[in-house]
């Protein structure tokens, strides 16, 4: 499947555009650094802040604005006339998710620097959220897909909400039963335990693994988003 990088670009500056006119969706990308502020000013020791502020980021930012941008594509029933145009698939989707991918790399860096966290490894922090930033607008387009309105997109972020960014929380809301051990490999604590690795005394298998497993989240539920607008403009 062949991509064009003009076709893509033209696609970003449409986004850009709608975007910007958009001030209900472009509230939330002072989300991110009104948390980082927040948390900030309760004191550095505030245990757990980065692993929560950015995994609500990646809801409240990224899988949000995604949804948005396609379901308003859906709702002027634009998106099938993208289809008709000689851009592909691959164009439409890599086109759309450019400027999501921009704004939240952009906006969690700014926020991540006024919390003052400071990686065991840079490196691996910047992959886990590049990674993350991938998974989110993965399923931010499938929400979308089953959205017909901006509001729908709007709500349907609440059951991602519950399914990646719950599982941190969810031993002290309910006790640490075994079941909950199943939990330890959803993307939002694996970023958790990552993010929690001290300066000195980790392995190079404690930075690999959480990435892998993140990094499997991200190549499913990418492929899945692919299959699924392919198979939903199809259909309607």
């Amino acid at each position: 499947m062949s991509i064009s990088l003009k076709r893509i670009q033209a696609i970003f500056v449409k986004d850009y555009k709608e975007f910007s006119r958009n001030y209900a969706v472009s509230i939330a990308v002072v989300l991110p650094i009104i948390f980082a502020l927040l948390f900030r000013s309760a004191g550095p020791a505030l245990p757990g802040a980065i692993g929560f502020l950015l995994n609500i980021s990646f809801i409240l930012l990224t899988c949000l604005i995604q949804a948005c941008l396609i379901a308003e594509e859906k709702e002027r029933n634009t998106l099938r006339s993208l289809m008709l145009t000689p851009a592909t698939t691959m164009d439409v989707l890599i086109g759309k998710s450019t400027l999501v991918f921009v704004i939240s790399a952009v906006v969690l860096a700014i926020a991540t620097f006024i919390l003052g966290y400071e990686p065991a490894s840079m490196l691996a922090f910047v992959a886990a959220v590049t990674l993350s930033i991938m998974l989110y607008i993965a399923v931010g387009t499938i929400c979308a897909l089953f959205c017909k309105t901006l509001l729908d997109a709007s709500l349907s972020i609440i059951p991602a909400a519950m399914v990646f960014t719950a599982p941190p929380v969810a031993p002290l809301l309910f006790g640490d039963f075994p079941i909950f051990k199943v939990l330890d490999y959803t993307p939002s604590i694996q970023l958790v335990q990552l993010l929690g690795i001290r300066h000195t005394g980790f392995t190079t298998w404690d930075l690999l693994k959480p990435l892998l497993i993140i990094l499997a989240w991200t190549v499913v539920f990418t492929i899945v988003s692919v299959v699924l607008y392919q198979r939903r403009l199809k259909d309607e």
